[in-house]
C-alpha cells in the first residue's frame, strides 16, 4: 500500500479589513471639496487680474464683438476688393453708421424738447394728483417738499456734485479711451484673425495643439453665434417698441427704442428695466391708461423674446437653460456691475461649449484645418 502525500491545508481566511477612519461618503466629498476650492481660487485669480486691467479686457471684448459682427462683410467685400480696404470701408461704414444713430436720437430729442417740457410739467402735477387720492393718499405739500429737500441737498453738497462731475469727465475720457483701443484692435482681427490664432497654437507643445485647435472652434463658433443671435434679438425688440411708442404717442420714442436695443443684450432683466423708463415717460406725458398700456407691452414683448425669438434664434448658437442664463446674468453683475452681465452669458457660453467639444469622441485627433481653427 503506497503512501500518499496529504494535501496543503487552505490558507486561513484573510482577517477582515479594520473599517476606515473616515467614512467613505465624507472622504469623496473631502475630495471635491478641494478641488472644488483650488478651482474657486483660479477663478478669482482671474478675475483679480482681469480687475487691475478691466480697460484692456473691455477694448479686446467690444474689439471680439465688432469682429464676430463685421468680419462677414469684410469677407464679402475682399471679393471684390484688397483686404485691407475692405476691412477699413467696413469699420468706417459702421462707425458712420452709428454715429448717425446717435445724431438722429440727438435731433429727436432737440427737436422735441420745447413740447417736452410743458408735457412733464403737467405730467407731474397729474402724478402729483394721483398720489394725493386712494389708496396712496399723500399729503398735497409732500412732492413740493421733496423737491424743495433735493435743492438745499444739492445746494449744501455743491463740492460733492462737482467733484462728481470731474470724476465723470475723467470716465468720459476713459470710455473714449477704451472705445480707440477696441476699434484698434478689431481692425487687425478682422483682417488677420486666423494668423494670430495659427500663431498662438504653433507656441504651444505639440500634444495640445490639436486640442487647442477643437476648443477654439467651439468657442469662437458659440461666441459669434450668441454675438449674431442677440443682436437680431435686440433689433426686433427695438423695432417692436418703438413702433409701439410711437402708436401710443409717447415722447421720446425713439430714444426708447434705442435704449432697448442696448438693454437686451442684458438677458432677462434688461428690456424689463429698459421698458419700465418708457412707463415712467408715458405715465408723465400721457397719464396712467397709457402707461397702462406700456405695462401690458412690457409683458407681451417679454414672452415673445421668451418663448420665441430666444428659442428660436439662440438654440442654434448657445443651449444654456433659463436658469443657467439667470444666474449668471446676477453673478456678472455682482461680481463686475452692468459689464458684468453683459459678459457672463457670453462667458458661460463659451465655457460650456468648449467642454462639450473636448468631450466629444474626436477630439483628440488632432483636428488640425486649414483654416486654424477660427
Amino acid at each position: 500500500m503506497s503512501s500518499h502525500p496529504e494535501p496543503p491545508a487552505p490558507p486561513p481566511p484573510p482577517a477582515p479589513a479594520p473599517p476606515p477612519a473616515v467614512p467613505e461618503g465624507l472622504r469623496v466629498a473631502a475630495a471635491y471639496a478641494w478641488r472644488i476650492v483650488v478651482v474657486v481660487v483660479v477663478v478669482l485669480g482671474v478675475f483679480s487680474v482681469l480687475g487691475r486691467f478691466h480697460q484692456i479686457a473691455v477694448a479686446v471684448f467690444l474689439a471680439l464683438v465688432a469682429t464676430a459682427v463685421l468680419r462677414p462683410a469684410a469677407g464679402l467685400l475682399a471679393r471684390k476688393l484688397p483686404r485691407p480696404l475692405a476691412v477699413g470701408l467696413t469699420l468706417i461704414g459702421s462707425i458712420v453708421l452709428v454715429l448717425g444713430v446717435f445724431a438722429l436720437v440727438g435731433e429727436v430729442v432737440a427737436r422735441q424738447e420745447s413740447t417736452l417740457a410743458g408735457e412733464f410739467h403737467s405730467g407731474v402735477d397729474r402724478v402729483e394728483r394721483l398720489l394725493e387720492g386712494p389708496p396712496f393718499r399723500l399729503s398735497p405739500h409732500a412732492l413740493s417738499d421733496v423737491q424743495s429737500q433735493l435743492g438745499h441737498l444739492l445746494s449744501s453738497h455743491s463740492s460733492a456734485v462737482v467733484s462728481t462731475a470731474l470724476t465723470g469727465a475723467g470716465r468720459v475720457i476713459e470710455v473714449f479711451t477704451v472705445l480707440a483701443l477696441a476699434a484698434f484692435c478689431s481692425v487687425f482681427f478682422i483682417h488677420s484673425g486666423e494668423r494670430y490664432w495659427a500663431w498662438f497654437r504653433a507656441e504651444l507643445p505639440s500634444r495640445f495643439r490639436g486640442r487647442t485647435a477643437v476648443a477654439g472652434r467651439a468657442a469662437w463658433r458659440a461666441f459669434t453665434g450668441y454675438t449674431h443671435g442677440v443682436l437680431l434679438v435686440a433689433t426686433v425688440n427695438a423695432v417692436l417698441v418703438g413702433l409701439a411708442l410711437t402708436l401710443l404717442g409717447v415722447p421720446l420714442a425713439l430714444p426708447l427704442a434705442l435704449l432697448e436695443f442696448f438693454a437686451a443684450f442684458i438677458p432677462l432683466i434688461g428690456s424689463p428695466i429698459a421698458l419700465a423708463v418708457a412707463v415712467v415717460i408715458a405715465l408723465a406725458s400721457k397719464g396712467l391708461l397709457v402707461a397702462g398700456i406700456v405695462v401690458v407691452l412690457i409683458v407681451v414683448i417679454g414672452q415673445i423674446e421668451g418663448h420665441l425669438l430666444h428659442p428660436l434664434v439662440m438654440s442654434w448658437a448657445v443651449r444654456l437653460h433659463p436658469v443657467v442664463v439667470a444666474l449668471s446674468v446676477v453673478g456678472g453683475a455682482i461680481a463686475a456691475g452692468v459689464l458684468g452681465a453683459v459678459v457672463a452669458v457670453p462667458l458661460v457660453a463659451v465655457v460650456w461649449s468648449m467642454r462639450q467639444a473636448l468631450r466629444a469622441p474626436d477630439a483628440d485627433s488632432g483636428a488640425d484645418r486649414p483654416d486654424g481653427g477660427r
